[in-house]
């Protein structure tokens, strides 16, 4: 992809990648999930967990999983308030540059 992506694109982006799965989801899934729309890295999504877990975004558990320990990651209703606006300003964001792309005025 062309576009940089912002802090808070990425963390609105790990947010409704989580908040799909109703008891969480585990860090190597979320990095192949995110990847499927954005070339990012591991290196680059954990941080941003670590992150949104300080923020009180998410919440964090261990799992044994096949004789292993998995650490999920699950959306808290802080990050659930979180998501929404993002997913509100999202919206309007999307709508103006695609009015842009397309050629019209955009008018507040």
């Amino acid at each position: 992809m062309v576009f940089n992506t912002g802090a808070a694109l990425l963390d609105a982006i790990v947010l409704a990648v989580v908040s799909k799965e109703e008891e969480g989801s585990y860090g190597y899934k979320i990095t192949q999930d995110v990847r499927r729309v954005l070339d990012v890295s591991e290196s680059t999504l954990y941080p941003v967990l670590r992150r949104l877990r300080n923020e009180g975004c998410l919440e964090v558990y261990d799992r044994q999983c096949d004789g292993r320990n998995r650490r999920y990651y699950k959306v808290t209703s802080q990050g659930m308030i979180q998501l929404n606006l993002y997913r509100t300003e999202w919206k309007s964001y999307s709508f103006k540059i695609t009015k842009i792309f397309e050629g019209g005025a955009v008018h507040e």
